[in-house]
């Protein structure tokens, strides 16, 4: 199957929300070469050239092995005539292209021009950017390449993770603790890494400064005249964040505990930078806890994606024969996360719910409660019923953060969620895989702090299952149909959008009279209540009496042909009909949706390539 290489986005504080431009490509063939690293290549926009430098001591709180390298100067300024390249659309979370693709000739480094000529001069000339990844092959070189042009537009100083390493949720932790201008995230997210697999980086010329490449193994900052970069620790001032946002020491006397068992899978992706240092060394829990820490290229050739079918490592240790009581996974660049307890899995849509459910009384940062809650679209109405209970305002947007983002700005939103394993808050106004990890490990330890040893636990079984109790339990399920031709998928939306054009309320759907009774179909359209903008054509929406949804969508995330989603929903106020495995209880409403759709005729597709 074929995969993609990496994606960046570029955080701009200024413009809507956390703005973001992403760019994710695959590699063509299994058979792509390992590129030479850039020290040893002319590229087309730039000549890499050496130059003289003198070590002296940092004059910055760095910590003792580090330095500071001055350079003589900053070398010529180089405008290399270029042209658009075909294909540089973002999609709802970028652009992803194949690897080798990323890998032209002036790709790269077009998209990153591109992103300065966006912008005024005067949002970046001199001014602070952060620069990280998760670590993905192709990352180190594309930070050397995105240093130069940075230094080539004026920008005053880059801030970059050791190694090119900084997750997702840590890029905006330093942004706003440093007040940067913005920042560059490289990633593909949870798409798999490596030569073959996916890379990203989230014009009429390209401005290149001609300095050389810069040591990212070793802290410290290096200055070429005007020009510097600073290699930083990439945990410190997201660990710092975390310890203001949870009490460390409610957690720590959790995990602590010889009776409960604690598993993090960080995939081999950036949050095994991150799981050491906040789940070992400052919460107590033991090394063997975390599996998969080390960060790697490839992702040790696994698809750091966290739901049933790419963790299913972690899967199999929690419904195994006396599973740990808590297990959690992350993604890629560590937004995304995983929740299960023994023999338990915790929906997105449920997880979101519950951690607003519970905030005020678990999380310090939330003392004063949570001043709005907000989901996407497709995702279940879990958290509606408990922003209701709460009194709080509501608000359902598109799939795409930038409109939580928004909101949060505005002060209107403080938790969010969508189904797709993102759960964040505006700790940071970014989804953030630790942070919800931290969440449940905060209610988990506020519902057992006065359990004495021998007492039984309360699990996330116990959580789960009391939630439904008091909200009713909302049935979701979602079937991704990837890499389907973008043809027929794209036929079968518009054939969609024309059958719910002439559908009216009281419409009977099923293979029963009256199985079920249409209360509305549309094309969801949101209208963004702090700017007024609108965006529309976001999922088709077919709505029945009972409060069953049908949603159908195309994924902006894949990297070849079109992702077919289709959510499935239904909710159920009935305790005794609660502990239905949710593909029984959905079975008829799968069936529905499978045969309104026409899904097989249109892409020929038998089976779904992952159900959550």
């Amino acid at each position: 199957m074929e995969s993609a290489i990496a994606l960046t986005r570029f955080y701009h504080p200024l413009l809507t929300g956390s703005y973001s431009h992403h760019l994710r490509s695959l590699s063509l063939f299994n058979s792509t070469p390992i590129f030479p690293k850039l020290s040893s290549v002319k590229y087309p926009f730039a000549t890499i050239s050496p130059a003289r430098f003198i070590v002296t001591a940092s004059s910055s709180p760095l910590s003792p092995s580090t330095t500071v390298a001055e350079s003589q100067g900053l070398e010529q300024i180089k405008s290399v005539p270029t042209k658009p390249i075909e294909g540089q659309k973002t999609g709802t979370s970028g652009l992803r292209k194949k690897v080798k693709v990323f890998m032209q000739e002036n790709y790269l480094a077009n998209w990153i021009q591109a992103l300065f000529n966006s912008l005024p001069p005067e949002d970046f000339k001199n001014g602070l950017l952060v620069l990280g990844g998760d670590g993905r092959y192709f990352n180190k070189e594309a930070s050397q390449i995105i240093i130069k042009i940075a230094a080539g537009n004026g920008v005053g100083k880059i801030l970059v993770g050791k190694d090119g390493i900084m997750s997702t949720p840590a890029v905006s932790a330093v942004i706003r603790k440093r007040e940067a201008n913005g920042g560059f995230i490289m990633s593909a997210s949870h798409n798999p890494g490596g030569p073959d697999y996916d890379w990203g980086i989230k014009i009429s010329e390209i401005k290149i400064a001609d300095i050389p490449d810069v040591d990212l193994s070793q802290l410290g900052v290096t200055k070429y005249g005007n020009f510097s970069v600073e290699v930083v620790d990439p945990v410190a001032d997201y660990l710092e964040l975390m310890e203001n946002v949870f009490d460390f020491s409610l957690i720590r006397s959790l995990i602590s505990r010889p009776d409960f068992r604690f598993t993090f899978d960080a995939m081999h992706a950036v949050t095994g930078a991150y799981a050491k240092p906040i789940f070992v060394d400052k919460l107590g829990a033991s090394l063997e806890s975390i599996a998969n820490g080390e960060p790697l290229e490839d992702f040790g050739h696994g698809h750091p994606d966290p739901n049933l079918t790419y963790a299913k490592d972690l899967v199999n240790i929690l419904y195994g024969e006396n599973g740990p009581d808590f297990g959690a996974a992350s993604d890629g660049d560590g937004d995304r996360n995983m929740i299960l307890g023994r023999r338990f899995f915790v929906t997105p849509s449920d997880s979101v719910a519950i951690i607003a459910a519970n905030a005020q009384d678990a999380i310090p940062y939330f003392q004063s409660g949570p001043k709005g809650l907000a989901r996407s679209m497709p995702t279940s109405g879990s958290l509606d019923r408990v922003a209701q209970k709460l009194n709080l305002p509501f608000y359902e947007v598109p799939t795409g953060w930038k409109f939580f983002s928004n909101l949060m700005d505005a002060g209107k939103l403080s938790i969010c969620g969508e189904e797709s394993f993102g759960t964040g808050s505006d700790h940071i106004r970014e989804k953030d895989g630790i942070w919800a990890v931290l969440a449940w490990l905060s209610i988990l330890a506020n519902r057992n702090k006065d359990k004495r040893s021998g007492e039984k636990l309360v699990s996330v079984a116990d959580v789960v299952t009391e939630h439904w109790a008091t909200y009713g339990r909302n049935f979701f399920s979602r079937y991704d149909y990837e890499e389907c031709e973008s043809e027929g998928a794209n036929k079968m939306i518009e054939y969609l959008r024309d059958l719910i054009s002439k559908s009216k309320a009281g419409d009977k759907f099923g293979s029963l009279v009256g199985s079920y009774v249409l209360d509305f179909a549309d094309d969801f359209t949101y209208t963004d209540p702090v700017d007024e903008s609108v965006a529309s054509k976001q999922g088709v929406r077919v709505v029945f009496s009972d409060g069953s949804r049908i949603i159908f969508r195309l994924s902006g995330t894949g990297s070849a042909g079109a992702t077919v989603r289709i959510y499935i929903e239904q909710f159920e106020l009935d305790v005794s009909k609660h502990d239905m495995d949710a593909q029984i209880a959905l079975k008829p409403l799968i069936d529905l949706a499978l045969s309104v759709s026409k899904l097989k005729d249109f892409t020929g597709r038998e089976k779904p390539t992952v159900i959550t």
